[in-house]
This record gives C-alpha cells, sequence and structure tokens, in this order.
C-alpha cells in the first residue's frame, strides 16, 4: 500500500461535521491566540493596575458566568440538538470583542470594565460549549477518538502559533493600547467568518424538540435533575475523572491569571519578549499531538492522564526562578500537560459514556470546573498580592491528589467495557 492511501486510510474520518468543525478552529484559533500574551499587561494599562484584583475579578466572573450555562447547556444539547447553539452562540462571542476594542474610550468608569462586559456576553455565549464536544464525539468513529481529540489539539497548537507572532508584532509595532486594540478587531472578524462557516453544519442527534429561548429559564431546573441524574448510570470512573479534570483545572488557573505578570515583574523578562515564550509551547503540542493520539488508541488513557500532572510539578520548577530560556521550556511543558489531559479525558469519557448523556457529563464537568477555574484566579491574583511565588507553590502542591486520583481510582477501561 502506497503511502498516499496510507494517509487516506488513516484519515478517512476527516470529513462532515468534524471537518467543517476543524475548519472552524482554523480561524478562530489564528484569533484567538492573539490577544493571550499581552491580555493581562492590557488590563493593567486600562487600570487594572490601580485595582490590583482586577485580573483575579475578570477571571472569576468570567468561569463563573460560563458555570451558570454550563448545566442548561449540556441539557438544551442534547434535548434541542446540537447545532443551533453551536451556531448562534459562535456569532455572539465574535460580536463579543467588539467591547476590548472600544475599552480605551470608555471613560466613565475605569476602562477595564468594559472589558468586564465583554467578557460577561461572551461567557454567556459559550453556552454551545457542550453542544460542540458532544457533536465531537458524535462525529468520531471510536478506534479514531484519541487522534481525531489529538487533531484538534494539533491544530489549536498550529493555528495558535501564527496568531501568537501576529498580536506580538501588533502590539510591538503600534504599542500596547492600539496593537491590543487592532488585534481584537482582528479577533472579531475571524469569529465572525467561522460563524458563518458553522452554518454548514448538520444536526447529529433525531426527534430533537424545537428550541425557544424561552426554555432557558423554564428547563433550568430540570437541567439541574437531569445532569445529577446522569451520575447514576455512568460508570464510577467517570466520576473520578471529573475530579482529575476539574483539580486540574483549577491548578491551571492559580498560575494563569498572574503568569505574565509574573513574568515581567519577578523574572525580569522584557515585556517585548514576552510573547516569544508562546511559540515553542504552540509547536511542542503540534508536534506531540499524534504521537500521542496513536498511544491512547494504542496503549490506553490512563498513562498518558497519570504524566500529565508529573509534567505540571516538572513545568512550575523550571518557571518559578527561570530565565527567558527556561520560561519557554516551561511553557512548552505546560502546553503538553494541557494536551495530555484533554486528549486522553475526552477519550476516556468517550468510550464509557453513552451518547445521548455526553452533553449532560460534559455540562456537568464545565459547572464545576468553570467555578473552581474562577475561584482559581481570583485566589491565583490574591496570593500573588500576598507572595508572588505563593500561586506556583500552591500549583505544584495541587498535583499530588490528581496525581493519588488516577493512580488508585481510574483503572484502564478494559475492551469489554469500551462500549460506545
Amino acid at each position: 500500500m502506497g503511502f498516499g492511501k496510507i494517509l487516506k486510510n488513516e484519515f478517512s474520518f476527516v470529513s462532515g461535521n468534524y471537518l467543517i468543525l476543524i475548519v472552524s478552529w482554523i480561524l478562530m484559533d489564528i484569533g484567538m491566540e492573539m490577544p493571550v500574551p499581552y491580555y493581562q499587561q492590557y488590563v493593567y494599562a486600562l487600570g487594572g493596575d490601580i485595582f490590583p484584583m482586577a485580573l483575579g475579578i475578570l477571571g472569576f466572573v468570567n468561569f463563573f458566568v460560563m458555570a451558570f450555562v454550563a448545566v442548561p447547556g449540556g441539557f438544551l444539547a442534547d434535548k434541542f440538538g446540537r447545532r443551533w447553539l453551536i451556531t448562534t452562540m459562535t456569532f455572539g462571542i465574535g460580536l463579543s470583542y467588539l467591547f476590548f476594542v472600544l475599552a480605551p474610550f470608555w471613560q466613565i468608569t475605569q476602562s477595564w470594565h468594559l472589558i468586564l462586559i465583554g467578557t460577561i456576553i461572551q461567557s454567556l455565549c459559550l453556552i454551545y460549549q457542550p453542544a460542540l464536544f458532544a457533536m465531537v464525539q458524535d462525529s468520531l468513529p471510536p478506534e479514531r477518538r484519541g487522534v481525531g481529540s489529538s487533531i484538534i489539539t494539533m491544530i489549536h497548537g498550529t493555528m495558535n502559533t501564527p496568531g501568537t507572532v501576529i498580536g506580538g508584532i501588533l502590539v510591538i509595532t503600534l504599542g500596547l493600547i492600539a496593537g491590543m486594540q487592532a488585534v481584537y478587531l482582528t479577533v472579531m472578524i475571524l469569529f465572525i467568518a467561522a460563524a458563518i462557516w458553522r452554518l454548514r453544519l448538520k444536526e447529529t442527534l433525531v426527534n430533537i424538540e424545537k428550541m425557544r429561548f424561552r426554555y432557558f429559564i423554564s428547563h433550568y431546573p430540570q437541567a439541574i435533575k437531569e445532569s445529577l441524574k446522569v451520575w447514576k448510570v455512568v460508570p464510577r470512573s467517570v466520576f473520578y475523572l471529573l475530579i482529575v479534570q476539574v483539580i486540574t483545572m483549577f491548578a491551571l488557573a492559580l498560575i494563569n491569571v498572574i503568569n505574565a505578570i509574573y513574568a515581567r515583574d519577578v523574572l525580569n523578562i522584557p515585556q517585548t519578549e514576552w510573547f516569544l515564550t508562546y511559540i515553542p509551547m504552540l509547536l511542542t503540542m503540534v508536534v506531540a499531538s499524534y504521537p500521542i493520539g496513536k498511544i491512547i488508541d494504542r496503549i490506553g488513557m490512563k498513562i498518558p492522564l497519570l504524566l500529565a500532572p508529573c509534567l505540571l510539578v516538572v513545568s512550575m520548577l523550571i518557571f518559578i526562578n527561570g530565565n527567558i530560556v527556561t520560561v519557554t521550556i516551561s511553557m512548552a511543558l505546560f502546553g503538553l500537560v494541557h494536551m495530555l489531559m484533554m486528549s486522553a479525558g475526552m477519550a476516556l469519557s468517550a468510550c464509557l459514556v453513552e451518547p445521548r448523556n455526553r452533553g449532560k457529563i460534559t455540562g456537568g464537568l464545565n459547572f464545576v470546573g468553570y467555578v473552581l477555574t474562577g475561584v482559581g484566579m481570583l485566589l491565583g491574583n490574591l496570593f500573588y498580592n500576598l507572595n508572588r511565588q505563593l500561586p506556583i507553590y500552591m500549583t505544584i502542591a495541587m498535583s499530588v491528589p490528581i496525581m493519588l486520583v488516577i493512580i488508585f481510582q481510574i483503572p484502564e477501561p478494559k475492551k469489554e467495557e469500551r462500549k460506545f
């Protein structure tokens, strides 16, 4: 068999909804990473330095609102379908970036308050996330879930890399404020283009009910009830997987909220060089994504899952007293942590949870995870104000219970247990 046929056979599942989502992610990922390296500095420049808890509040509100919509998001995705949620809310996210563009012109209160408004709107629109993950799982054949999940991560890394470079160049060329305005305007255009492309998606559920937005409120109690009930019918290891994932989200939030400010003010890494640390991280995710996916499909999920917290400890130890070189290495390891946890977690959940419950499981995971992420960002900012290295030490400490739960409570599923 020739190389071309092998390649075609290996990636024959990349079609239909999965292909449409990949193309939309390419557009969104180019834009989404553009503001990330200088977001913390942008908030500080718009009054966040006057109110030292601004970053923590923005992070907390962002994830608290996302938690509020996570459970009904999963319920609505399973009851009324995936497509309408994904397409409608992608438009909403794109338009929310307009508030980030206009923030420097806001004079009624501190300018970063307009970023807060945009963040709330954006977070409300992320009600579509359970539908998105459910559609991905619906669209992948069981024997390709590891590779399929890793391809998503690879695309994130591949397309995020030019976004980081473009964003960094714009900020360095135009200055922090004007550069970030240009960045957010570009992000808005790319997201709206992705939303238009996602109109091609086909619904993956049958016999769905017609959606009305008033159902969001009227079905909220039922959504909570259904999301709690589903944990009685899934394997116990799925519950422990949730514990691992949400503790990881909390640990990562502690450091994500202050890493750029810590690098600038403690490690004395120049602001103009900070975006460079993201490039090797994203490239590492690209190079490692396919091998990790094959390992998951052929060997199993537990080893990659256990490797994630181990690498997190190493990453933080390198970061804490680093320079531009060691911090760059730390960021690359940090990217691997995210990829290992995401790919192994998605594959394990997909093979143990039947399709009609995937939206509710994802919604429950997002609800708990987002609450803890928001709290983690608030505490990370607070800890940083008390002791600048405290968030890093706390992140290292949180890795220990993650390892213990994986080792003792999450067995590798046997072939007969992989029902879906």
